[in-house]
C-alpha cells in the first residue's frame, strides 16, 4: 500500500472504481498507470535490425521506430546513431506535461552487470563495447543508459506481462541468428555472478558438431540457430534472417521433403537442449521466441520426442512449451521494464531528478 501511495503522489498510477464488480460490498479501488505521462526510451539492438520505443509504464508502446541494421563488421556509430536519431525525434513529439524517467536497451551479446559495456557479441563482433556510456553521450537525456542481455530481458518480459505471467520457474528460449536464453528462478531472474547468466546457446550439446561462433564446438546455437537451419535445408547463401528461417518452416508445412529434413534435425537438437535445461532448472514452463517461435512450431514434435527420452519424468510431467506472446516485441518491453525498475525501487525520488 505504501509503493502504491508513493506512485499515486507521484502521478504514476491513479485509483478508480472497477467498472462493474458484480458483488456485493464495497469494490475495492483498482491501480491503472498513467501510461501517457511517465515515460522511458527502449533500445533493441539485434543482429539485424536496430528499434527504438517510447514506453508508458504498463508495457504500453506509445511510438516506435526501427530499422535494419547491415551484418558486417561491428560499428558503434552505426548503432548509436540511428538509435539516438530515433529516440530525439520521438522526444520532440511528446507533450509538454509528459517526462521521461529512464532509457535502456536490450543488446543480442553478454552485458556486464553495472557498467553497461557488451563484453562479447559474437554473432555481431562486438567485444568489450562502452555501448552505455556512448549511448547516454548521444541522447544527451541527462539519464544513465541502462543495458542487458536481449533474451534475459525478454525471459523477464514474457513473465512479467507476456505468457508467463503468475509463472514463478520459467526458461525462456531466444532465437535469432543464435541462441540466446532467460532462466526465471522464483520469479527473479537468474544473472549469474558477473551478468552472463542465460547463456544458454552457448551449452555443448554435441562435443564432435559445428563450428560456433564463440570459438567451441556443437554449442546449442551451433546446431540450432540460422545458418544450422538454412544449411541443412541447402539454402544457405540464398538469404538470411527471419524471412529466411520462415520460409524453410513454410516449404516443410507444404510437404518440401528437404525442409521438412533440416527441421527434424535441428528440432531434434533443441529438443537435446531442452531436455537439459529441464532437468537442472524444473521450470514449470519454456517458452519459444524470436526465430525459435517458428522453428518450435515447425518441429513440435521432435522436441517432445527428445523431451521423453531425456527428461526426467518428475520434471517433464508437469511441463508446459508455449511460444512468446510478445512476439517481436519481447526484448523491447523487457528493456522498458529495465528501465521502470528504478522508478519503481524510488518514485518520488526519480521524478524529482528527471523534472529537474
Amino acid at each position: 500500500m505504501a509503493l502504491t501511495a508513493d506512485l499515486t503522489a507521484a502521478g504514476l498510477v491513479r485509483e478508480e472504481l472497477p467498472r462493474e464488480t458484480g458483488r456485493a460490498g464495497r469494490p475495492s479501488l483498482v491501480v491503472r498507470p498513467e501510461s501517457a505521462r511517465v515515460y522511458v526510451f527502449a533500445l533493441d539492438v539485434g543482429v539485424d535490425r536496430l528499434v527504438a520505443a517510447r514506453v508508458g509504464l504498463g508495457g504500453t508502446i506509445l511510438d516506435r521506430r526501427e530499422t535494419v541494421r547491415r551484418r558486417g563488421a561491428f560499428s558503434l556509430e552505426e548503432i548509436v546513431g540511428p538509435l539516438a536519431s530515433f529516440a530525439r525525434q520521438m522526444h520532440r513529439k511528446t507533450r509538454p506535461d509528459t517526462v521521461c524517467v529512464g532509457v535502456a536497451a536490450a543488446f543480442s551479446g553478454g552485458v556486464a552487470r553495472g557498467d553497461g559495456v557488451v563484453r562479447f557479441g559474437p554473432n555481431m563482433g562486438a567485444v568489450d563495447v562502452p555501448f552505455a556510456d556512448e549511448m547516454a553521450r548521444r541522447l544527451a537525456f541527462g539519464l544513465p543508459v541502462m543495458v542487458g542481455n536481449d533474451a534475459n530481458l525478454a525471459a523477464l518480459a514474457e513473465h512479467t506481462r507476456g505468457v508467463g505471467v503468475g509463472c514463478r520457474d520459467l526458461v525462456y528460449l531466444h532465437g535469432d541468428v543464435g541462441i540466446g536464453g532467460g532462466v526465471i528462478v522464483n520469479g527473479q531472474l537468474l544473472g549469474g555472478y558477473g551478468g552472463f547468466g542465460g547463456e544458454v546457446g552457448h551449452m555443448v550439446v554435441n562435443p564432435k558438431g559445428r563450428s560456433c561462433g564463440c570459438g567451441s564446438l556443437g554449442c546449442l546455437e551451433a546446431e540450432v540457430g540460422e545458418r544450422a537451419l538454412l544449411e541443412s535445408a541447402g539454402l544457405f547463401g540464398s538469404g538470411v534472417g527471419r524471412d529466411a528461417v520462415r520460409a524453410v518452416v513454410d516449404a516443410a508445412d507444404r510437404g518440401d521433403i528437404g525442409a521438412q529434413a533440416a527441421l527434424s534435425r535441428v528440432g531434434d537438437w533443441l529438443g537435446l537442449g531442452v531436455a537439459n535445461l529441464v532437468n537442472i532448472f524444473n521450470p514449470e514452463m519454456v517458452v519459444f521466441g524470436g526465430m525459435l517461435r517458428e522453428i518450435y512450431l515447425g518441429s513440435a514434435a521432435q522436441v517432445r520426442s527428445r523431451l521423453a527420452v531425456d527428461a526426467l519424468p518428475t520434471c517433464r510431467d508437469t511441463l508446459r512449451l508455449r511460444t512468446s506472446a510478445l512476439g517481436d516485441d519481447a526484448t523491447l518491453v523487457g528493456a522498458a521494464e529495465l528501465a521502470f525498475a528504478q522508478v519503481l525501487a524510488d518514485p518520488i525520488e526519480v521524478l524529482a531528478r528527471a523534472g529537474s
